[in-house]
């Protein structure tokens, strides 16, 4: 097999000049019968025709194929650089299986960067920073009388504010779950970015934030909102439900960081600070993660619009979103929910 993809190769550069003509390449690959599946030839394909100049290096080919079609294992790691040895430790922490991880590895670009998790988690640190200085307080900050004031946080007053169901995502109730959050998002989130890509992340990501304002919005009508753990919890189920990663430091954290939502949730409130968070985020965000999350991170370097398993998901989320409008909108006035009033 592996020979069979080197003969072919060997056809585009007779004259070892070290690239390779793009229609040269198209043609044969059509012509011949690799043995890659036909998504991964599409890519081969993709990116012949994307070099401005209509060639690819014959090596990186080479080596790509060889990669694929030879045998199963990735390089060691003491032959390795220090960001190939990080390369390494995501295919094998994220992708399940073996030709998926060969070719991760030898098709990794480290631009673009991981961007979108890293700038989250910074705007959620600095975000935090600000309000610990100003409120001289860092940890359980909702107990403060003027936190709930932030144009950021999401309080059911406040329903008609849109923007809210979002930018809970940058205020935490405190240190404690800053660095849970941040931890996950850095060692879960990115890794997840660098392998899918920002788009499909921070989709996630994103999706799991407002499942989770929206849910706490029908099933604890009267609670605010305030933390990323929606998406995390999207990325984090997401992650394990189809790597099988056992993740012992995140799981064993999640215990103790929703044992704290809900113990805040139903702790007394002080009378200046009304009720506390909600738990729901979390939930929500999980709901999301084994179901859009999955979805996505099962179709690794194929297009979403060609699974018919994504636009069934699409279309449940779709309905939830509808469905949690016409909540906010009308049954709040229609059951006479007792919301505390706005800040």
């Amino acid at each position: 097999v592996q020979r069979s993809g080197l003969r072919v190769l060997g056809q585009l550069d007779p004259e070892n000049t070290g690239f390779i003509g793009a229609d040269t390449f198209t043609g044969l690959v059509h012509s011949h019968e690799l043995p890659l599946d036909p998504a991964k030839l599409d890519m081969l394909v993709a990116l012949a025709q994307s070099n401005e100049r209509g060639q690819v290096c014959y090596q990186e080919l080479v080596d790509l194929v060889s990669a694929i079609t030879g045998p199963q294992t990735l390089p060691k790691e003491p032959g390795l650089g220090v960001y190939k040895r990080f390369v390494r430790y995501v295919a094998y922490e994220i992708l399940p299986r073996e030709v998926d991880r060969h070719w991760y590895f030898y098709r990794h670009r480290s631009c673009p960067p991981p961007v979108f998790m890293a700038s989250v988690t910074l705007a959620q640190i600095i975000v935090f920073l600000c309000y610990g200085a100003r409120l001289n307080k860092w940890v359980l900050q909702t107990y403060h009388p003027e936190y709930m004031k932030s144009p950021l946080v999401y309080h059911p007053g406040h329903r008609a504010r849109a923007w809210r169901f979002l930018t809970y995502m940058f205020m935490h109730v405190g240190l404690e779950q800053l660095g849970f959050n941040a931890l996950l998002q850095l060692m879960i989130g990115v890794p997840l970015e660098m392998v899918h890509g920002l788009l499909r992340i921070s989709l996630l990501y994103l999706a799991g934030v407002l499942a989770g304002s929206l849910t706490v919005s029908i099933t604890d009508m009267r609670a605010p909102v305030v933390g990323g753990s929606g998406g995390v919890y999207a990325c984090l189920t997401a992650s394990v439900s189809r790597s099988g990663a056992s993740h012992l430091l995140p799981l064993s954290a999640v215990s103790s960081e929703v044992g704290r939502a809900v113990w805040l949730r139903f702790s007394p409130p002080l009378p200046a600070s009304g009720p506390q968070p909600s738990f729901m985020a979390h939930l929500a965000g999980a709901v999301v993660g084994v179901s859009m999350g999955l979805t996505i991170l099962r179709s690794y370097e194929e297009r979403l619009r060609d699974q018919c398993g994504w636009w069934v998901v699409l279309l449940a989320y779709g309905t939830f979103l509808l469905f949690a409008i016409f909540w906010n909108v009308f049954a709040y006035d229609l059951l006479g929910a007792h919301i505390p009033p706005p800040p």
